[in-house]
């Protein structure tokens, strides 16, 4: 080979090299992306417009993407776990590189398994539960709030009014179970529990949600917080509402479908409206900027265009950032050198007659990578900061908390897993250190249009009265009386109806007499009744004797020990002489006779040894006077020696 043959074939090699590496690095005209959610619901149809609007968004951009058109697969799930799982199998064969959603929490832990073995990372908008976030699901990645983060702000909430017990409405799937646990977790680290728990079945009709709100108002707590889907939602305030259970007295904390409930309404039924009034609501909370204003601009003429009656809520937004999450990280996908490959899994193979098509299902050669490259995600979107933390949440999760009334609602607040519950909002908070001890609301129109906080506690429906025993005696009525069953009075049973009215909760008291009012019954045989449990308390004129403390605790006496008499007090006009009304005439002539016979006495005594005593008759008569009236305001001892 000669020297020019040499170098021809040297430039057509590398001309070879350039052209394969060229290849490789191509990047694919179109990409598939999925989407997965119910198109008929107040999330599906604000999340239906935004993933669309985030598509065309993303397309149009030139920085993202540059050259490689995103192309949007979408299906609906029809409110069904059933429907999901399947329309998610058909989604995957379409060879989609990623999914936005599932919506429900339901399906997303079923297809979250499909996805394990097809390596196609699933980011969901609005499937919150928190088991979802366990490592048995590692390319399940929420773009949204936690439900974890969301029973934490509820417990804040509790602890920050100082209720103890509340009372947990859900639907039982795995969404409700999941915020459920959470719940009771975040209750826990408060010192408060979840007293009762009230399961609603899924798809519910109105009688089997009344049933299990009646079972659930004979309990004792009257703080009820309600996790459930939109539609279960409605039909459990219009039944609460018939229950009067939306009244005075109740507190009712509801988590964030009712917030998107509230947004999506553009025109509110003042009649749905009523059902509502007083409640505490969450939201997920997202900062005003320029981005989110454009975007909310952008939203609604699209729905104008498409004749879109339901609003936008926030669920919306965490939809728009999901589909720009995927696309930076395709974009870094792409700029790694990666390329969108997918191939068979052998163990998907279709048997004979088999109409399921598994062969049609293919593994996204580079799931992993993908799924590396959206952990990595960091941008600022219209929710605010986009970013996963190590335990796989997006950062600086937060919520808006509004109180509802009149015909919208209005912010009483913020949560923040920063700062907890403050009236300034999360984004300065989070621009200082962390701060959990200064909480604060504003004030809240509670049900019953009631600006005083409920107690949130009542004595169980069911549960059984106070058993007071009540001496029925013959004497000293004005202390006990009874004047029939149930109907007793006096100065004790004043004291223990002032002391019971001190409770921080109502005690509903069954009063029991015992005795036939004839004769006064054993006040040790009614304190035995007390330590036999036959009685719970025993009210009347005690005498904490020895025999009795044996055998049962007594209160401290209100009323001082000793022999007191009472007498009606007769008013008299002022007058200079009312020291001599203590006695009679009588009384005063003798007390005046005793002491000039004492004062006779002592000169009797004294007149032949002692000077003062001596003298004029008239003299001696005057000293025998002056000494007998002084006695009684002057001690003699140093000039009596009669004293001494």
């Amino acid at each position: 080979m000669g020297a020019a043959q040499l170098v021809a074939w040297f430039l057509a090699l590398a001309a070879a090299a350039g052209a394969a590496v060229s290849a490789a690095g191509a990047r694919p005209s179109e990409v598939a992306l999925g989407a997965l959610f119910t198109y008929d619901s107040t999330i599906g149809r604000a999340a239906r417009l935004a993933i669309e609007l985030a598509v065309d968004d993303v397309n149009a951009d030139g920085t993202v993407l540059a050259g490689t058109k995103l192309s949007l697969k979408s299906r609906d799930t029809n409110c069904s776990a059933f429907l999901g799982t399947v329309e998610a199998f058909q989604l995957m064969e379409e060879n989609v590189v990623a999914v936005i959603g599932p919506q429900s929490s339901g399906i997303g832990h079923v297809i979250s398994h499909v996805a394990n073995e097809l390596h196609v990372p699933l980011l969901s908008f609005a499937a919150t539960d928190p088991a979802l976030a366990a490592l048995e699901y590692p390319y399940f990645l929420r773009t949204t709030i936690s439900d974890y983060f969301q029973m934490n702000a509820v417990a804040s909430i509790v602890d920050y009014y100082q209720w103890k017990r509340v009372t947990a409405i859900y639907v039982d799937d795995d969404y409700g179970r999941g915020g459920v646990s959470a719940l009771g977790d975040a209750l826990a680290t408060k010192r408060a529990i979840i007293s009762y728990k009230a399961a609603i079945p899924p798809n519910s009709n109105a009688d089997v949600i009344s049933d299990v709100l009646v079972r659930a108002n004979m309990m004792e707590s009257r703080v009820m917080v309600v996790h459930v889907n939109p539609d279960t939602g409605k039909r459990i305030f219009s039944a609460a509402n018939k229950l009067q259970m939306v009244a005075s007295g109740y507190v009712w904390i509801v988590t964030d479908w009712l917030a998107a409930v509230l947004d999506s309404s553009a025109s509110r039924d003042l009649k749905d409206m009523s059902h509502i009034q007083g409640l505490i609501v969450l939201r997920q909370h997202t900062p005003e900027s320029d981005a989110k204003n454009k975007f909310i601009s952008k939203w609604n003429t699209m729905a104008r265009n498409r004749s879109v009656t339901s609003g936008l809520n926030s669920y919306g937004f965490y939809a728009y950032d999901s589909v720009w999450t995927v696309a930076r990280a395709i974009d870094q996908f792409l700029d790694s050198g990666q390329q969108i490959n997918f191939s068979t899994d052998p163990r998907l193979h279709d048997s004979n007659g088999n109409t399921l098509r598994l062969s049609t299902l293919k593994i996204f050669d580079g799931g992993e990578q993908m799924l590396q490259q959206l952990l990595l995600t960091n941008f600022t979107g219209v929710t605010g900061p986009v970013q996963f933390g190590s335990d796989r949440n997006l950062v600086r999760p937060a919520y808006d908390i509004l109180n509802v009334g009149g015909s919208g609602s209005r912010l009483i607040g913020y949560w923040s897993n920063h700062s907890g519950l403050s009236i300034a909002a999360p984004e300065i908070l989070y621009q200082k250190p962390p701060n959990t001890s200064a909480q604060q609301l504003y004030n809240v129109l509670w049900p019953g249009d009631s600006t005083t906080m409920p107690r949130g506690w009542v004595f169980r429906n069911n549960g059984q009265a106070l058993r007071v025993g009540v001496p029925n005696k013959a004497s000293f009525k004005d202390l006990v009386s009874s004047r029939g069953p149930g109907n007793v009075t006096g100065y004790c049973i004043d004291v223990f109806n002032t002391a019971i009215k001190l409770l921080p909760y109502p005690v509903p008291v069954q009063f029991v007499t015992i005795g036939d009012g004839t004769k006064n019954p054993s006040y040790i045989g009614i304190v035995s009744m007390v330590a036999a449990n036959t009685l719970d308390a025993a009210v009347g004129d005690f005498a904490i004797v020895r025999n009795g403390t044996a055998i049962s605790e007594y209160t401290q006496p209100y009323v001082e020990a000793g022999l007191v008499i009472v007498a009606p007090v007769k008013q008299t006009p002022p007058s200079a002489w009312a020291f001599l009304k203590p006695f009679t005439l009588e009384m005063w002539c003798v007390t005046g006779a005793l002491f000039i016979l004492v004062g006779v006495v002592v000169w009797l005594l004294e007149h032949r040894i002692n000077e003062d005593f001596r003298g004029s008759p008239r003299r001696q008569v005057i000293t025998i006077i002056w000494f007998s009236f002084s006695t009684m305001f002057t001690a003699h001892s140093k000039s009596c020696r009669c004293f001494t």
